[in-house]
């Protein structure tokens, strides 16, 4: 598994991006999936995750806002993020367990301009 995230940049307040990851290889190995965010001084939060079960798991601070979707087909993780603010700048990292192995992607970043 060699994770690969794009689609950070920089935006203004209000705007949306969308991350990608690929090189999960078969979803339908993989466990837990998701998508965290690593600030300066701070510990990497969880921004979105989807479980074994296929829940759908986001912060309060990201409801409504952030929606994350996986294509069996091609492979891939998303994150749609919307009505982006200051605060929800940061490095984004994908993450899976496949087969109960953690695996991290380089991450990508997004900065977002008030």
């Amino acid at each position: 598994v060699q994770l690969q995230a794009s689609g950070g940049g920089s935006v203004q307040a209000g705007g949306s991006l969308t991350l990608s990851c690929t090189g999960l290889g078969s979803i339908t190995d993989l466990k837990f999936m998701g998508w965290y965010r690593q600030t300066p001084g701070k510990e990497r939060e969880m921004v979105a995750l989807i479980t074994p079960g296929g829940d759908k798991l986001l912060p309060d601070s990201a409801k409504g806002r952030f929606f994350i979707s996986r294509d069996s087909a091609k492979n891939t993780l998303s994150l749609q993020m919307n009505s982006l603010k200051p605060d929800d700048t940061g490095i984004y990292y994908c993450y899976v367990i496949r087969l109960g192995t953690p695996y991290w992607g380089q991450g990508t970043q997004v900065t977002v301009s008030s």
